[in-house]
């Protein structure tokens, strides 16, 4: 029986995966690692615990390093609390390679810690969810970097532990048609950088969230909202950009 470390936040992309690896790549014995940064909200967490029991993993560990929110203060929008989230229509242009809600070398941290437990129950294989985004971008969820931190992880002189990132290159609708096909329960995910009552819809995460959406026509069923299918021609687009949904 083929098993896999996977790291689950609770949000669209983590959830799809979790799913994904299990019914299309055939790891039955999923070991879920979620982890606690010190971000400004965790309303994710509760979505990772709730996708992890209808995955039936093996193992779902839920780690809190809420000292590294800390030791980046000052750096990212999403860990300090002096630091508002912006909306993605308020990025100017070179924002967008690195905006504001970018956390220094969280993917790395994340990864590192994924290998370590990997390693510890002798499993070879580690997903994580990246997507290089259809708007902006971050350089922690690029292949470049994914293929570096397999070289390094192949140094290991007695278990190479290999990463996966199955969506990196797809665009949010492609991932989003994905998990529908496979009956993903989107209510019960959380992408907002902003963690309020509902989804605040203007901010990056949460652009790229409603555009998958509407292109696929079909209502969030986190937002409560109707899709836009204007959207799909940019008129009424106020994100900024109007090159349609997926530009992968």
């Amino acid at each position: 029986m083929k098993s896999a470390i996977i790291l689950l936040s609770g949000g669209l992309d983590s959830s799809t995966l979790l799913h994904y690896v299990k019914s299309k790549l055939d790891f039955q014995l999923l070991h879920a690692l979620t982890i606690r940064y010190g971000q400004k909200h965790v309303r994710e967490t509760a979505c990772a615990v709730a996708q992890a029991r209808v995955a039936g993993v093996e193992e779902h560990r839920q780690v809190d390093i809420a000292f590294f929110g800390e030791l980046v203060a000052g750096a990212s929008a999403l860990t300090d609390p002096a630091l508002p989230v912006p909306a993605l229509a308020e990025l100017a242009p070179g924002q967008l390679d690195q905006p504001p809600t970018y956390v220094p070398n969280r993917n790395m941290l994340f990864l590192a810690l994924a290998a370590a437990f990997a390693e510890a129950k002798g499993v070879t294989d580690v997903f994580y969810g990246a997507q290089t985004q259809d708007r902006y971008g971050y350089w922690d969820c690029t292949a470049e970097f994914l293929d570096r931190m397999n070289a390094v992880l192949g140094l290991n002189r007695r278990q190479t532990i290999v990463l996966h990132a199955p969506f990196m290159m797809m665009c949010k609708s492609e991932i989003l048609k994905i998990g529908l096909e496979l009956g993903v329960n989107y209510a019960e995910t959380w992408s907002c950088y902003r963690g309020e009552d509902k989804p605040c819809g203007a901010c990056p995460s949460c652009v790229e969230r409603r555009a998958a959406f509407d292109a696929l026509h079909i209502a969030d069923p986190a937002a409560g909202r109707t899709p836009d299918t204007r959207r799909r021609t940019g008129e009424n687009d106020t994100s900024g950009d109007k090159s349609g949904v997926c530009h992968a």
